[in-house]
């Protein structure tokens, strides 16, 4: 039964749990080659490659890195069978698997979704539809394709050191069919749909962030003045910068989750992008206000806590788009949601299916809808209605239009101080992610 679920490490066809671990052999094996003790793996970029089956040799340092974020050791060895919370854990993840799979032998290709049949991420990484550009590898290693396709050609000046197509589709587990979760067959499933959807999402969102326990514990120390002062004396070129490599850092673990997002992965690589580029800035103000401090009034920000007032420029433009970030975070924090419902709120936000550009809105919408169930059942367990008859959903629901707005007015403030500023260079996914040709893209 365990083989059914992927490698947790580069998502290959797993052989089963090895050093506590579900993985493929291929990664069993570098696991127990890295435990050597004239081992010194080094990341020749930033420390933050992306590890799938296409590139898992690219990098050990990352590769080993991931492992034993995974929780790989020797030790597991020793330590010997699963306790019952690790096995139900993994029995809720084979029954997702096999539903999966279940709907993939019964579902057709949509045609209407699909026009032709789309090749798999794979061969799509050397189509020559896709302008090449190396990703900072050598010439003889593989070459990724710009996944947008905005420019009509990319000289070598322009060659990005980031590859973004690694971090955003997973070529391990996309596959150009209608695979999604259905209820008309996970009737045939074991277990409650909702129930395992609301637990695979809370261990997707735990996974990828900061424990509660730690922010909790920045709220309670004392506000380190000097850092205050220090950030409200930053230069408008330097706070853009500093917040550009925070968000961007946040965005990294925003993807990570998406693709663990039952059914996300199945979508058309072009709608994955799509949905991640127009939602990642969204999920970013959900995710903030889980590090905002109410009773304060500030926000955790890497290591300190600091005030709204402290992200304010000479520009009144980026003056309004601080408050407004504040402001929908703060309508969030206030509503008090637990963990596993901010999880399930990410999932409702980033699948939001009217998004211009998508094409497989037939399959966006059916897990929009499952999302929507299961958030539903959750908050009708833990709230009552607010007001009336007015209740947490419909409050989460109507500030979906406030992000639309808030990251048109991101990209207005961006393309502004870029203007200003054509010097500055931003991290390699954040100007990816924001490279947005017209603000219609957002909607």
């Amino acid at each position: 039964q365990i083989e059914i679920i992927p490698c947790k490490v580069c998502g290959d066809k797993s052989s089963g749990v090895h050093y506590g671990v579900i993985t493929c052999e291929g990664c069993k094996g570098f696991f127990r080659r890295s435990q050597s003790s004239v081992v010194n793996y080094q990341c020749p970029r930033n420390k933050q490659c992306v590890v799938d089956r296409v590139n898992r040799n690219r990098c050990q340092y990352c590769r080993l890195q991931k492992c034993l974020k995974l929780g790989m050791s020797r030790d597991a060895v020793k330590f010997g069978r699963m306790s019952k919370k690790q096995r139900e854990k993994v029995e809720d993840e084979v029954r997702f698997h096999r539903a999966q799979m279940r709907a993939q032998s019964d579902a057709a290709p949509d045609s209407s979704v699909y026009d032709t049949q789309t090749p798999s991420s794979s061969d799509q990484l050397q189509h020559n539809t896709y302008n090449s550009y190396s990703g900072g590898y050598s010439n003889n290693e593989v070459g990724y394709g710009s996944p947008y396709g905005y420019s009509a050609s990319v000289t070598p000046q322009q060659t990005m050191q980031y590859d973004i197509s690694a971090d955003y589709v997973d070529s391990t587990t996309y596959e150009p069919r209608s695979t999604m979760i259905d209820p008309e067959f996970i009737s045939h499933a074991d277990g409650d749909i909702n129930d395992v959807l609301i637990k695979t999402l809370a261990e997707a969102h735990a996974n990828t962030n900061t424990k509660l326990e730690s922010v909790h514990d920045m709220f309670r120390k004392p506000q380190d003045v000097s850092r205050i002062i220090y950030y409200k004396n930053l230069g408008q070129e330097e706070l853009w910068l500093d917040c550009a490599e925070k968000l961007t850092q946040m965005i990294q673990n925003i993807i990570e989750f998406a693709k663990l997002i039952p059914g996300f992965m199945r979508l058309s690589q072009d709608d994955q992008i799509l949905l991640l580029k127009t939602g990642s800035f969204e999920l970013a103000i959900v995710r903030m206000s889980r590090l905002l401090d109410l009773s304060q009034d500030a926000v955790l920000y890497g290591d300190v806590m600091l005030p709204q007032e402290a992200f304010y420029t000479s520009d009144s433009d980026e003056m309004r788009l601080v408050s407004r970030i504040f402001q929908t975070a703060k309508s969030i924090a206030e509503l008090k949601l637990t963990e596993t419902e901010l999880a399930l709120y990410q999932s409702l936000v980033l699948l939001w299916p009217e998004r211009n550009g998508v094409r497989g809105n037939t399959e966006i919408q059916r897990l929009f809808n499952l999302s929507m169930n299961a958030i539903r059942q959750e908050l009708e367990t833990n709230h009552a209605p607010l007001k009336g008859d007015v209740t947490v959903l419909d409050t989460l629901l109507n500030n979906i239009p406030n992000f639309r707005d808030i990251s048109i007015m991101h990209m207005e403030s961006l393309s502004k101080f870029k203007l200003q500023h054509p010097n500055v260079v931003f991290p390699a996914l954040y100007k990816e992610l924001f490279s947005i040709d017209s603000q219609q893209d957002l909607t």
